[in-house]
């Protein structure tokens, strides 16, 4: 067990603030710790305190954590939000768990959460990273047809998603879209 606290006693907005330090500093087990000693002082559980909590597992790789932390929420009847999925599909998207982030997606569609371009776009990444180019465009399609903008990230992701998979015309297809849509390649 981490002494985070060393010997003192916290308030609650210490222990958010010690949240978010941590979680951007990518110290996982600190920000899992802190989350878990927030509840141990009876602070009621926030969807925001989760995310934060996900994202930090997230970039610690730690996707089983951060799936075990959704469940959790909807145990503790914590709604989940869209950011709260989104932040999960990203910590499944950085541990290259595709099929884990793409069953997020459709978690968020049969909890009649609609995802938006961020969780979207996290789910071609996974897909990008998994060697997925066929679900990756499409999730495209998906985004187009609930009238989502891509952003230059989700076409970066699904350019480079084909090109793991050798279909240049595919890439071609996606960065003639991008520039239709005036967006300007990551240089």
């Amino acid at each position: 067990m981490l002494d985070v606290w060393r010997g003192s006693r916290p308030g609650l907005s210490s222990l958010d603030a010690a949240l978010k330090k941590y979680g951007k500093a990518a110290q996982w087990t600190a920000a899992l710790q802190v989350f878990r000693d927030a509840s141990r002082l009876g602070a009621k559980e926030n969807p925001g305190r989760v995310v934060t909590t996900i994202m930090a597992l997230g970039k610690g790789r730690q996707w089983q954590l951060a799936l075990s932390l959704l469940r959790e929420m909807s145990e503790a009847k914590v709604q989940a939000t869209v950011i709260s999925y989104s932040a999960g599909i990203t910590a499944c998207e950085r541990s290259k768990q595709w099929q884990q982030a793409l069953a997020l997606l459709g978690d968020m569609l049969a909890s009649t959460l609609d995802p938006d371009v961020i969780a979207y776009s996290a789910g071609i990444s996974a897909c990008e990273k998994g060697e997925q180019w066929q679900r990756a465009l499409c999730l495209f399609s998906e985004m187009w047809q609930a009238i989502l903008e891509p952003r230059v990230i989700s076409y970066s992701a699904g350019i480079s998603a084909c090109e793991k998979g050798k279909q240049w015309q595919q890439a071609l297809a996606l960065l003639s879209d991008m520039l239709a849509s005036r967006l300007e390649p990551d240089p």
